[in-house]
């Protein structure tokens, strides 16, 4: 008899009926079913959990160098820190608190009567707060010839405070062809306290 009849006549209730060959096949068969079905319900969820750990595992390792730079560097990171807020403070007594802001507009007139120029207007106008300071803005209107002006705007910058000068213009004067009216916004700014910040 053949080894597929053998099959199609199998006596499931009669195992000990069936020849050794018949035997090992089905033992064969049996276990790669097993193997199949092992893979399928355990072995493949846990490779799938073995690479999303894999994948941590690469995340905390790249976690891991960074901290380990950030702590082997921690000493300079310090030192760096520190020489910004010193460079800070260094800004910041540049620019002058509140109370300091009419001493600053007088040396700014000062600045431009030295050179001759002759003052129309002198008119605060908004103040505007931004994080830590606050822009104070001038309205500024004087005569005088182009060098006057020039040495005017130049002495503003050699200010220790800073002042910018903006939004200006220059326009020949009607009455004297030889002078020109200049027509600026200065901005000076002086920083908040920190009452003031922390509203």
């Amino acid at each position: 008899m053949g080894f597929i009849e053998e099959l199609s006549n199998l006596d499931v209730n009669d195992m000990g009926s069936w020849s050794r060959r018949v035997k090992i096949f089905m033992t064969c068969l049996l276990s790669v079913v097993i193997f199949i079905a092992f893979y399928h319900f355990v072995t493949k969820k846990q490779i799938v959990e073995l690479d999303a750990v894999k994948a941590k595992e690469q995340t905390l390792r790249t976690t891991f160098l960074e901290k380990k730079e950030l702590a082997v560097n921690l000493e300079a990171y310090k030192e760096q820190l520190k020489q910004l807020e010193e460079n800070f403070n260094v800004l910041r007594e540049q620019l002058p608190n509140e109370s300091e802001i009419p001493d600053l507009l007088t040396n700014m007139t000062q600045a431009g009567l030295s050179r001759g120029l002759r003052f129309e207007q002198v008119r605060p106008g908004a103040t505007v707060p931004q994080d830590f300071y606050a822009e104070k803005l001038v309205n500024v209107k004087v005569n005088g010839d182009y060098h006057q002006i020039a040495g005017f705007i130049s002495d503003i910058a050699a200010l220790p405070r800073i002042i910018n000068v903006s939004n200006f213009k220059l326009i020949r004067n009607r009455d004297d062809e030889t002078n020109l009216v200049l027509e600026a916004v200065t901005k000076t700014y002086h920083y908040l306290d920190d009452s003031y910040v922390a509203q």
